[in-house]
């Protein structure tokens, strides 16, 4: 980048950067939550989360003596929870090591659930180190900026982008603001689809914008068409209580409470699917009951449609659960207390779920 661009984007900056919680307060622990909550996920959609994580948790100290449980219950409806894992591993990792976070990035990326951008963002805002951090939204500046037309997914490119950076913001008096105002930016002004070019501090220097076309940059490669899974769960129901099995830690949503259940087999229809999904996994035998609900679930990369029947124990006698996984008998008001992932939920909302804490 030019000086004078440089320039005229921090201006800019100074003027319209965006009002976040982490900004008013930037130590190294609180930036270190907030790039690990950002990581795949919008800005609006951390804020609340990072408030009330923050709030429960101030410190490297607070967050490494917390229960597991409650950090995942924190993170519940954020997603991808292998961070909020990483982030507690990582808080107690630095409280064994002195209690203090490393400025330099080589050391941050070596702590659990950081990466090069995570480490480079850190060392920049919380420290004030000169190393760009490279995310999505700089990559798109970037391509625009230069019309490079080279395909941003690529690590080549990142790397490229990075190196390209890095000379400049050594010559940066402020990297902090540096790495923020692309991020602000490519989240206000450069966007994906219909880029504000006519507010963007950079446009007289923008390779794409000259070109008329500042959309066709970056290029990126073709979708792959998302993969959809249909899986069947049980909702049984004891003398008003419901089962609930923990996920594995090594899992997808690892640590996180669900339902007895899993993917339909070929040829195999969903109530079919539930009764031999709870045999296996709990070594319960159950009679199938009413539909509650089948509901849509996007992940990042795979959908989901759930089918949820209520189940009747076909046994006499107190149930004895056959699962080498954590369980629970819980009560309908003690449900809140337990971390479960977001298409729960919805199972949650569907007309005729409380209905199976009165049988």
């Amino acid at each position: 980048m030019e000086t004078a661009a440089v320039k005229s984007m921090l201006a800019w900056y100074r003027e319209h950067q965006r009002v976040l919680p982490w900004r008013s307060l930037p130590t190294p622990y609180r930036v270190l939550v907030s790039e690990v909550m950002l990581q795949q996920t919008q800005v609006t959609t951390v804020i609340p989360y990072f408030e009330r994580f923050v709030q429960a948790f101030p410190d490297f100290a607070a967050l490494a003596a917390a229960d597991i449980e409650a950090v995942l219950k924190l993170w519940e409806g954020l997603g991808y929870y292998s961070r909020a894992r990483r982030l507690h591993a990582c808080a107690q990792l630095v409280m064994e090591n002195g209690g203090e976070l490393s400025d330099d990035p080589t050391e941050l990326a070596r702590l659990p659930g950081i990466g090069p951008y995570t480490a480079a963002a850190i060392a920049s805002i919380a420290f004030g180190r000169p190393y760009p951090a490279v995310d999505g939204n700089v990559l798109r500046v970037q391509a625009r900026l230069l019309a490079d037309d080279g395909d941003v997914s690529s690590q080549s490119a990142r790397r490229r982008v990075y190196e390209r950076l890095l000379a400049v913001i050594q010559q940066t008096p402020d990297p902090s603001a540096f790495n923020q105002a692309q991020m602000d930016l490519g989240a206000m002004v450069c966007l994906p689809r219909q880029p504000l070019c006519d507010e963007c501090p950079l446009r007289v220097f923008c390779r794409a914008f000259a070109s008329g076309e500042p959309t066709v940059y970056p290029r990126r490669p073709e979708r792959r068409v998302t993969p959809r899974m249909h899986v069947a769960v049980g909702l049984i129901f004891y003398r008003g209580r419901l089962l609930i099995l923990r996920r594995s830690e090594d899992q997808m949503l690892g640590g996180l409470w669900e339902f007895p259940g899993g993917k339909l087999e070929s040829g195999e229809t969903p109530s079919q699917a539930v009764e031999r999904e709870v045999r296996e996994e709990t070594g319960l035998t159950v009679e199938i009951g009413a539909l509650v609900g089948v509901i849509q679930h996007a992940y990042s990369h795979f959908r989901i449609t759930m089918h949820a029947y209520r189940c009747r124990l076909a046994e006499i006698g107190e149930p004895v659960v056959a699962c080498e996984r954590l369980h629970a008998w819980v009560i309908a008001e003690d449900l809140p207390k337990y971390a479960f992932p977001k298409a729960n939920h919805k199972i949650f909302a569907c007309e005729g779920f409380a209905e199976g804490f009165q049988e």
